[in-house]
């Protein structure tokens, strides 16, 4: 019996024999076999393991958050141009046009001379209830100097956004005093308005200008149909140029406004997507009010999926230059640290069937970012001829014919105006030397400047100002060499061009549009398509027949 009993722990022994074996044994694998642990067991840890071993063993200290950051984007841009990563400190600010608001002061401001200068001041907003003005000079921020190499666009924001509710103390230089002057903000939320304008350009037709499609777009689209519809408007134009897109969504309850019941919209398919259809209810209060589109090279993503609804249902009439091509669906996902990623997971079709997105080789994305370019060089921006369609042909419910493959093709092609453009205006423009001489100008101009309210009654005043001489002499001292040929030249476009930053700075977007688009090319063939009754497109036959009349 007694024998027995030691045979109780047997199994026990061996147990942990086998246990201490299995330590010891990775140990030494660990240490002593080329450190090749389980990498090339699963591919799908290999990223893991590699931080892991960095981590562990490189020979100096490495920030993996900082690492991870790096590699992520580099894998996602090997997948397509559009798949990204967006570290957590980023977020908030991506996220902010497309929210409808943010939480802040409410000020515009440019950075001049390593100081914030006040361009605009939101009106009702926290900033204008403190008593911060148009000009200000931010010169301090919670009693910390905030002047110099230091004022950057993104501290600024760091400093100056924050939680709503929270306050922030600004000091501030007021034009004509050297005298710092304090005023205690408390943080609100600023609406961020999608559509930036809103007026008649006629008595009979109404313009709604939209900068992208964000959470508020929509609500914000059937304000300025009210607004309008109390105008008697008949016609309608929405400027979707350099409207880089938003969410799916907002456009398709956009698009709904103009569309009979049970038309195809828009629909989405990929490899682990099953195809997703997007049709109108019949609820539009605009069905069949005339209407025009106009779209850009700069136009994208939702901006052509509303273009390529309204073209394919042969609903109104597209006029501009070629859309950009964005026709890829990116889903977002978020980490636990707060970054996230957006990954393509499908394509967006418009309801003919095409795929608007343009060619792209996955990982290799200078071609792509240079499309742009490239179409100005090949003569696109000036020549319908130019265009290259790329994609099969299609055709919308009457039988026009239509492209996929990169981009919306306009019905209507209008050039990009060229004439008084020379090598003096370009500088100028891309210099920032006439964004510089307006601000000034607007500075030392202002309280003359405050009693004109209105757009046109500015425009006359500041038409009457010789401002190009003015600009001239101001380049001339700043590095841009006077050239009284090109000058004259390139006068009417300098003098709109610095016209309207300043009546920018003065009055707001809505002004600014109003007045560009005055002699707007583009604005003007919309027009001219109200008064010749063909916003609605016609068949191809129809067409011809009206041809041989």
């Amino acid at each position: 019996m007694k024998t027995n009993k030691s045979y109780r722990f047997t199994p026990l022994l061996m147990a942990i024999s086998v246990i201490v074996g299995v330590v010891i044994g990775t140990f030494y694998a660990n240490h002593f076999s080329g450190n090749r642990l389980n990498i090339i067991n699963s591919g799908s840890n290999r990223l893991n393991n590699l931080l892991h071993i960095i981590d562990d063993q490189y020979v100096d200290e490495v920030n993996i958050d900082s690492l991870v950051d790096m590699a992520i984007p580099q894998i996602l841009s090997d997948l397509d141009p559009h798949s990204v990563y967006i570290s957590a400190a980023d977020v908030q600010k991506t996220q902010d046009d497309l929210k409808g608001s943010f939480s802040g002061i409410g000020v515009e401001f440019i950075i001049r001379q390593d100081t914030i200068h006040v361009q605009n001041v939101i009106k009702n907003g926290p900033a204008q209830q403190a008593g911060i003005l148009a000009g200000d000079k931010i010169v301090s921020v919670d009693d910390k100097p905030f002047v110099g190499k230091i004022v950057t666009n993104e501290e600024a924001m760091r400093r100056l956004k924050g939680a709503k509710g929270t306050k922030v103390k600004v000091g501030v230089k007021r034009y004509g005093s050297n005298a710092v002057k304090y005023f205690t903000i408390t943080r609100a939320d600023i609406p961020q308005k999608s559509i930036t304008a809103v007026y008649m350009l006629d008595d009979n037709t109404g313009y709604i200008k939209i900068k992208n499609f964000g959470e508020n777009t929509y609500p914000e689209l059937l304000v300025a149909l009210a607004q309008l519809s109390q105008e008697g408007f008949g016609n309608l134009v929405i400027d979707l140029r350099d409207n880089t897109g938003g969410y799916l969504e907002s456009a398709v309850q956009m698009i709904n406004e103009f569309l009979p019941k049970n038309k195809l919209i828009v629909y989405t398919q990929g490899r682990k997507s099953p195809r997703q259809d997007y049709k109108s209810d019949g609820r539009g209060s605009y069905q069949k009010i005339p209407l025009v589109v106009l779209i850009n090279e700069a136009s994208a993503s939702a901006s052509e999926i509303f273009a390529g609804a309204i073209q394919d249902n042969d609903r109104g009439t597209i006029i501009g230059r070629r859309s950009f091509g964005k026709g890829l669906v990116q889903k977002q996902m978020e980490f636990p640290d707060g970054s996230l990623i957006r990954l393509t997971t499908a394509r967006y079709y418009t309801p003919s069937g095409r795929c608007i997105q343009k060619p792209y080789t996955a990982g290799d994305n200078v071609d792509y970012e240079e499309d742009l370019l490239a179409r100005y060089q090949h003569g696109e921006f000036f020549s319908q001829d130019s265009i290259k369609h790329t994609g099969p042909a299609y055709h919308t419910g009457i039988g026009r014919t239509v492209y996929g493959g990169g981009g919306i093709t306009p019905d209507i092609f209008v050039p990009e105006d060229t004439i008084g453009m020379t090598s003096y205006l370009k500088e100028a423009t891309m210099s920032g030397l006439i964004l510089q001489f307006a601000f000034t100008y607007t500075d030392d101009n202002r309280v003359k400047l405050n009693t004109y309210k209105e757009m046109m009654e500015l425009a006359d005043y500041l038409k009457k100002q010789n401002l190009v001489e003015q600009f001239a002499t101001f380049a001339n001292k700043n590095g841009l060499q006077r050239r009284n040929l090109l000058i004259k030249k390139s006068h009417r476009l300098l003098d709109r061009y610095i016209n309207s930053r300043i009546i920018y700075n003065m009055l707001d977007e809505d002004a600014w549009t109003q007045y560009i688009n005055k002699d707007d090319n583009v604005v003007n063939a919309a027009l001219n398509v109200f008064r010749n009754g063909s916003a609605f497109p016609k068949k191809p036959e129809q067409k011809q027949a009206a041809k041989k009349k």
